[in-house]
């Protein structure tokens, strides 16, 4: 049995932290890796989770782009938030964000967890997604 997808690791994003790939493709499904708030030159954005949720969707944005897509072809996300005192602050980051990147108004759904911590004490939040890239994406 031949193995149908592709695992990569697209330019605009920093290395991964880890032997994993920050996507994997099969036909017209994207997984995209938990990114968290590093830049593409391997810098964390900032101390504070506002600064870091901006580059989380900055990296994924590179990735789905990379692929030929963009933010709507999003299907799913799932984000990993550290400490139940960072959720209001999360939410209004993505309520300041998302009429950016998404202009129609309609926002794929969430599956919000909150974690103890994540592979490292500095980062604050980590996003993942599901995405599709078939007659809905928009190059």
């Amino acid at each position: 049995m031949s193995r149908q997808s592709t695992y990569l690791q697209p330019d605009g994003v920093g290395a991964p932290l880890g032997p994993y790939s920050h996507l994997s493709r099969a036909g017209d499904l994207v997984f995209v890796a938990g990114q968290v708030g590093l830049d593409a030159s391997g810098k964390l954005a900032g101390s504070d989770l506002a600064a870091q949720a901006r580059q989380v969707f900055a990296n994924i944005r590179t990735i789905v782009k990379s692929q030929g897509g963009d933010l709507r072809s999003v299907l799913k996300f799932t984000t990993y938030l550290v400490g139940v005192e960072n959720i209001e602050r999360f939410y209004a980051v993505r309520a300041e964000v998302f009429p950016e990147l998404y202009p129609e108004g309609e926002y794929p759904p969430n599956t919000l967890l909150v974690v103890n911590r994540l592979v490292r004490p500095e980062f604050l939040v980590e996003i993942e997604a599901v995405v599709h890239l078939g007659d809905s994406s928009a190059a």
